[in-house]
This record gives structure tokens, sequence and C-alpha cells, in this order.
């Protein structure tokens, strides 16, 4: 265990919470000491929601350890019950719970006998799992649940729907432009004459699970999140689900002819190469856009991805397939998933990077040098320190990665989308031009710092004017430069002496 101060995902119950309220009438109670509770806050800010966040902290206090939680746990879930009166409880444990070792299964069948609703445990490891694993999780074992229960009763639907239709799987709350990828998405299936069956768990009920086998196919486009639930129904309904993410002009035309594929195999008679044609050719605009002199403009330009395996996977193949754009590095925070990873990516960069270490990365920025990162809030603030800009393609995020307006990176407007995130967040040649002749946004006197927060070595005055006539672009390699081979020598000032030694000493 080590102490971090940034994490890529959250622990394992943020998961379970994400799933059960993004769920229609399904509250949570969370079993956890009071400070764990943050996600109704962060939930509330984050999603701008109008209505209380449905998650209910039963407090782990000092009464708590001296008498036990059986009671209280029980107590507030049939309170719930009656003041609330949900479809379903999940009962969501947590490190502190685990530590406890308390029979949470128990808890659940105790308040099941007063409950109205039904009442389930999420049953997730905290300690093995991070928070994309435990919404993986937790939504396969609501779905089971669900399924298993309508069997048991009989009234589990026959046959599959009269057309074609899909099931959308892995739409969540507080997921990376989730709500409007799921729009897309949906236009995108109206498109193709397909019906939507069911969007799971986004504002779904839980009583319209059963219906989920009458679907054609399962559509998952995240990696992170469905893709155990799309399998525990292929394995028991024999129901086609398809991964791939419609990211991109390419993956998403694989993606429609993988739908026509799985469709035409079940007795439909579709083709779509005729749309994905007009799309690509006419109607989206970022097809037009890899062939103008614009892109043209970016051909060879450096970039580093990094973010989860979805939209790190998907951006490093647009970044090199579709727009010229040399990625030097790509990586995902994964790890437990590094192998499809490297897979995905391994023709399209130069070296590739698994690490939930937020400082192995930054320190491999700042050896790269690219000229744009795309990575999660974290690689933002990195790209601020070190002036690269950085544009953001994946979660952790901030609000303002949550837009009000329509920004959705799936489907052919996606593809939009992310042109034009790409094409903004290059420092263009006409900027530099013109950053160089004004001297940039003020008249202050600049100096380009490393990763690191400040430098412990001291500029002369004339060194440091003579680093400031170095191009902006190229300053801060300059600095570090310097600031290395002076303190290889042991140097504790900079002179314009030590500055010609190390450029000396590099060849330049």
């Amino acid at each position: 265990m080590k102490l971090a101060y940034w994490m890529y995902a959250g622990p394992a119950h943020i998961g379970t919470l994400r799933i059960a309220s993004s769920f229609k009438n399904v509250h949570a109670i969370m079993h956890a000491p009071l400070g764990d509770d943050y996600f109704n806050v962060m939930r509330s800010m984050l999603e701008r929601e109008r209505d209380y966040t449905p998650v209910t902290a039963s407090v782990v206090d000092r009464n708590v350890l001296a008498r036990g939680s059986q009671e209280k746990v029980v107590d507030n879930i049939v309170r719930k019950d009656k003041e609330e009166k949900p479809d379903l409880i999940v009962l969501t444990p947590t490190c502190t719970s685990s530590i406890l070792q308390e029979d949470l299964q128990n808890f659940v069948e105790r308040a099941q006998i007063d409950a109205q609703g039904d009442v389930m445990l999420a049953d997730v490891n905290h300690y093995r799992v991070n928070e994309l694993q435990a919404a993986d999780r937790t939504l396969q074992q609501i779905v089971e649940y669900y399924l298993k229960k309508a069997q048991k009763k009989g009234e589990l639907p026959e046959g599959k729907t009269e057309k074609p239709s899909v099931n959308i799987f892995g739409m969540t709350t507080l997921g990376f432009h989730n709500n409007h990828d799921c729009t897309e998405l949906k236009r995108l299936m109206a498109d193709l004459g397909i019906e939507v069956n069911e969007v799971i768990p986004e504002g779904a009920s839980v009583h319209n699970l059963k219906n989920l086998p009458r679907a054609w196919f399962n559509l998952v486009p995240y990696r992170e999140v469905g893709g155990m639930a799309a399998k525990y129904l292929q394995e028991e309904f024999a129901m086609p689900y398809i991964d791939i993410t419609p990211m991109g002009i390419v993956e998403t035309a694989r993606c429609i002819r993988m739908i026509q594929k799985v469709l035409n195999e079940q007795g439909a008679s579709v083709n779509y190469e005729e749309y994905i044609d007009n799309q690509t050719r006419f109607v989206s605009q970022a097809a037009w856009f890899s062939r103008s002199i614009d892109c043209q403009n970016l051909t060879g330009k450096k970039a580093v991805v990094f973010g989860d395996n979805t939209h790190a996977a998907a951006m490093t193949k647009i970044l090199a397939r579709e727009m010229g754009i040399k990625v030097v590095l790509a990586g995902t925070y994964c790890k437990y998933d590094a192998e499809w990873f490297k897979e995905q990516v391994g023709d399209f960069c130069d070296e590739i990077l698994i690490s939930d270490d937020n400082g192995a990365i930054g320190d491999a920025i700042a050896r790269l040098e690219p000229s744009a990162i795309f990575g999660t809030q974290m690689e933002r603030h990195v790209g601020k320190r070190l002036n690269i800009p950085c544009g953001v393609i994946a979660a952790p995020i901030h609000i303002q990665n949550f837009p009000v307006g329509y920004r959705p990176f799936l489907g052919y407007e996606g593809a939009n989308q992310v042109v034009d995130l790409v094409y903004n967040s290059f420092t263009l040649g006409m900027e530099d031009h013109l950053l160089e002749i004004f001297g940039g946004h003020d008249t202050k006197e600049v100096i380009h710092k490393g990763i690191s927060a400040e430098s412990d070595l001291n500029w002369a005055k004339d060194a440091k004017a003579e680093l400031n006539k170095v191009p902006g672009f190229v300053r801060g390699k300059v600095k570090r430069n310097t600031e290395k081979f002076a303190r290889e020598r042991g140097l504790s000032e900079i002179t314009l002496e030590v500055m010609y030694a190390a450029k000396e000493a590099v060849g330049a």
C-alpha cells in the first residue's frame, strides 16, 4: 500500500454507487465511516443533478465499533425502504466494512424480511478491484439478479423483437460524456433501422431488465463498464455482443459492419455500406478535415496519449491512422486490462506505458516533450506546468468536462468533436510566431518550468537573459538540459559559460 495524492480510478465502492444511482428508483446504503460519503457531493456537482443523489451513508462510528453494525444497518435499510419506496436497495460495502469482517449478506437477508422492495449486497472485493472493475461487476450482478428472478417467476418474455433491436450497455452517471454518447448512439441506431430495446444502467428501471434477452444483440461501447453483463447474457441467452468502440471514422465504420454481420446472421437482410460511404465522404466533416491543409500542418507532430483503455486506445488510432500525427507514447492506468491495450495500440505508437502512477506519466511527458497531450485532468495539470497544450479525453475529469452543450465522442458527430479537440489542442505555427513577436500574453519575464515545481539552481542575470532569447517552444528543453548539465557537475549557479558548455555537451 502506498500514499497517493492522485488516483486515476477511485475505490471500489464509488463504482458500485455509480451503477446503483444510475438506475431509476434504486437506492444505495453505503456502510462506511463519515468522509467516505463524498460521492453524493461529487455527483450532484458534476452531473448538475436537480434531485438528491439516492445514496445514504450508514455511518461506522464508535458506537458501531463497540456494539456491532447489524442493528443499525438493517434499520437504515428498512427505514429507507419505507421512506423512498425504491424498487431495489443495494448495500454497498467499503474497505472499512471489510476490515470489520461483518456478515453483510446476513444483514441483507434480515432486512429483506421487513422491506417491501428488493435488497441485495454488492458482492465486490474492495481490496482487489478499483472503481471501474467494481462498476462492471455490480452491473452484471444486478442484471443477473433480475433475470433469474424473472425466470423463477416465469415472467421472462419469449422470442426476439419483431424489428432488429439493441441493448446499449455501460452508460453511467459520472461517465465521460456518457449522456452525449448515448444520444449519438441512439441516432446512429435509428439511421441503421435498429430499435433501442434498453439502455443500461442510466435511467433504466430494474423491472425492465427481464426484457434484455428480447434484443437481437448487445452493444458495449466502453471497455470498462458493461462487458461482464454482456458476457453473462451471451452465456445464458446466446445473445451476441459487439464491443468495438465507434470512436473515429475508421472504428465507427468497423462497428457498423460488425452490426451488419450480427444482424444478417440472425435472418435480417441489411447492407450499410452505402450509409458508411455517404457519412464518411459527404456528411461527416472529420474525413474531409483529414485531407485538408489544416490537418496536413499537423502531420508528423508529436503527441502523448494517456487515459482509460477505451479512450486512450481509440484516440491513439485516430491520431496515427486518420490524422497522420506521431504518437510517441500511448498509455493507460487500467493495469488489470493491459494486454488488450497493448494489442490495440502496438502498431500505432512508439512506446507504451501501463501505470497508475501520475509521476511516471508526468516524467515521460517531460522527457518526450510532445507538441500536445491527450489525457485526463492530471495530464492537463502536467501540461500546464510544462507549457504543453492538453486535450482531455478520459476520466478522471473536471466539471468543465461535463459540458451543457452537445459534445459526444462516439459516432460520426463524435468524430467531428474529436477533430476539433485535436486541432485546437495543438499550438499552431502562426500562434508560435505571434507569441514570439508579442512575448506571449503579458510582458512579465517568464522562464519555462519543468515538471518540478521550482528550480533548485540559481540563474545568473546574463544567463537568464540569454535563455529568454531562446524561442518559446524549445526554451523548456534548453532550460532542463542546462540544469541537468549543471547538477551532474555539482554546480549551484548557471552562468553564461555554463549555458554554452551545456549546449556543446548535447551537440546543439
